[in-house]
């Protein structure tokens, strides 16, 4: 696998497995299909095979990039690779009650690994490179902004007579449910060509001068998003027909728009849950089996 040269003073780092990061990418977006039109198409998005400049396309970007500075800072504080660990600038004194320790996650260092992968093929003077840098940027910008401490306590019987905390990143769903809310609101964006010293040079400027100007934390597009209402096979999309949707939502994941118009059916479902959970001391769990109907909505 090829090593990635990080610059003066460091090491070379090799990226966290393939494998490893298209389950991490998968995963999140998988979930983030189950509320919106896209379809599977939107994994195909993922293993480069749909080149739209779409909102989609600067959704998938973002959390691609986001995707890598999260494992490789996780496989850092892990301690699964050699040329990384824990970061031991804590960023000031610790407050009152507590004092650092444990692992914290050194997630500049993921996000330098990122910017050198997932941009190192976005170096043309083109449009779509420009968008794919912004986007990849706004995604690990992300991570950044939601570091937090985490804390865990030491003493007898559960006391907190000693607090240690230490940075860690945000969880990664938490992640994709704000690049969703960053994809409901990106900036459509025009191409604009000028020549420079190196020759022509493409630029994005922002559509609408009424609409607030998109910052580095928002993503960014300039082509308009194919129909998922109904199937398409040069996009991969199986639309939306028999898709669930949320009856009570106003939303994309509603049924009004998700289903396109066309309406949708409602059937009860039964299903079997645990229920009536009680804790015994020490230490385990023990439930009952309930049998719960709920109705489920499907796009006609």
């Amino acid at each position: 696998m090829e090593e990635f040269e990080l610059g003066k003073g460091r090491e070379s780092y090799q990226p966290p497995a393939p494998a490893t990061l298209s389950c991490v990418l998968a995963t999140v977006v998988l979930w983030v299909d189950a509320w919106r039109k896209w379809g599977v198409e939107i994994l195909w998005v993922v293993y480069g095979i749909s080149a739209e400049a779409t909102r989609e396309s600067a959704f998938v970007h973002a959390i691609a990039s986001a995707g890598v500075a999260f494992a490789v800072t996780r496989s850092c504080a892990e301690g699964t690779s050699t040329m990384c660990g824990c970061d031991s600038h804590h960023k000031g004194p610790p407050g009152e009650g507590w004092k650092w320790g444990g692992c914290s996650e050194d997630a500049e260092f993921g996000v330098l690994v990122s910017r050198e992968f997932a941009d190192a093929r976005e170096n043309r003077p083109d449009a779509r490179s420009a968008m794919n840098r912004h986007n990849n940027e706004a995604g690990r910008t992300t991570i950044l902004d939601h570091m937090h401490l985490r804390c865990k306590c030491h003493g007898l019987s559960g006391s907190c007579e000693v607090k240690t905390c230490w940075w860690a990143q945000p969880d990664f769903r938490m992640l994709g449910d704000y690049l969703k809310d960053k994809y409901d609101s990106a900036s459509e964006m025009v191409v604009e060509k000028h020549r420079e010293s190196r020759g022509w040079v493409e630029t994005l400027r922002v559509k609408y001068n009424f609409f607030k100007h998109p910052t580095e934390r928002d993503l960014v597009y300039y082509e308009g998003s194919p129909n998922f209402c109904e199937p398409n096979p040069e996009t991969g999309s199986f639309g939306t027909r028999d898709r669930a949707c949320n009856v009570s939502s106003h939303g994309i994941e509603g049924c009004d728009l998700l289903c396109c118009g066309r309406g949708h059916n409602t059937r009860t479902e039964k299903r079997k849950e645990k229920c009536h959970c009680i804790f015994h001391w020490c230490c385990y769990v023990s439930c009952q089996e309930c049998v719960r109907v709920y109705d489920v909505h499907t796009c006609k």
